[in-house]
C-alpha cells in the first residue's frame, strides 16, 4: 500500500563527501517494504527543486519504525537532502515499484556498481532469512568508490572489483574470476549503469541463469504519469515506476 508519510531526519552517515546514507524516523509504524522498491523524497526548503527524487530504499527498522537511503549527491536535489538539520522534516511517497525476487535455499549472485548498490542490504537480509546463499560482487573505479562491504558481509561472501586495481581484483565488474568459474548460482540480481548491467545479463543468459536487474531511469512522478521513465520492453514501452524498476533482464531490450 502507498503512503505519503512525514519522517523526521535522525542522522547521516557520510561515505565520503558525494555518498552518504540518511536514516529517518516516524512516530507511526511504517509500511511493509520488499527489496527493490523505492521512495519519492520532497527537496523541502529548496524552491528551484521541483520534483521528487526517487531514492531505493536501503534498509528498513519496523521494531524502531526507522527507514534508511544510500544517496549519492550529484545534483541540487540530491545535495540538499544530504545538508538537512537533525529531526528536520522530509515527507515520503512509498513504497513504490515493484521488488526483486526472493529466492529459498539456493544461491544468488548479487552485482552492484556505485549507487546501484541501495537496493542490496534488504535484498540480502530477506534471501538470508530464506537460507540463501549470497554472494556480493561489488565494483568502483578506485578503492574510494565502494561502500558498504562490511555490511555485506554480515550476509555472504564479497568481491570487488576496481578499475585502477587499488582493491580486490583489478578490472570491470564483468571481469571477476567469478564470472571464469563454475557459475552454479541459480539467479543473478543487478543493479547500476546500464553498460554494467547489460553485461552481467548477457554473462547470465550465456550461462543459463535468470538475471532481475533494477533499473536506474530518472523517476519524476513514481506513478506512471508523467511518462520520463518509459524503457522499451519485449512487450513494449513499459513505465520503469510502475511495472519495474525490476525487471527479468530477459524481458528488456537493451
Amino acid at each position: 500500500m502507498k503512503r505519503i508519510q512525514d519522517f523526521n531526519v535522525i542522522s547521516y552517515t557520510w561515505l565520503n563527501d558525494d555518498n552518504y546514507i540518511i536514516t529517518l524516523g516516524s512516530e507511526t509504524d511504517i509500511e511493509c517494504v520488499e527489496p527493490g522498491n523505492f521512495a519519492e523524497i520532497k527537496v523541502p526548503n529548496s524552491p528551484d527543486v521541483f520534483l521528487r527524487r526517487p531514492i531505493s530504499i536501503l534498509d528498513v527498522d519496523h521494531q524502531n519504525n526507522t527507514i534508511k537511503f544510500y544517496i549519492k549527491a550529484i545534483g541540487k536535489g540530491t545535495r540538499q537532502l544530504g545538508n538537512l538539520d537533525i529531526n528536520s522534516s522530509l515527507n515520503i511517497v512509498y513504497p513504490l515499484g515493484n521488488s526483486f525476487s526472493v529466492i529459498k535455499k539456493k544461491r544468488a549472485l548479487i552485482v552492484g556498481g556505485g549507487s546501484g548498490i541501495a537496493p542490496f542490504i534488504l535484498l540480502a537480509s530477506k534471501l538470508k532469512d530464506e537460507n540463501t546463499e549470497v554472494t556480493f560482487l561489488i565494483g568502483g573505479r578506485t578503492s574510494g568508490d565502494v561502500f558498504l562491504t562490511d555490511e555485506f558481509g554480515r550476509y555472504g561472501e564479497v568481491l570487488v572489483t576496481t578499475e585502477d586495481g587499488s582493491l580486490g581484483e583489478k578490472g570491470m565488474v564483468t571481469q571477476h574470476s567469478v564470472f571464469s568459474r563454475t557459475m552454479d548460482f541459480d539467479l543473478i540480481y543487478t543493479c547500476g549503469p546500464d553498460p554494467m548491467m547489460k553485461a552481467v545479463a548477457n554473462i547470465a543468459s550465456e550461462k543459463g541463469i535468470d538475471c532481475e536487474a533494477s533499473l536506474e531511469n530518472m523517476m519524476a512522478c513514481g506513478i506512471g504519469a508523467c511518462l520520463c521513465c518509459v524503457t522499451p520492453t519485449i512487450r513494449g514501452n513499459e513505465c520503469v515506476c510502475t511495472e519495474g524498476p525490476v525487471f527479468n533482464s530477459k524481458d528488456l531490450v537493451w
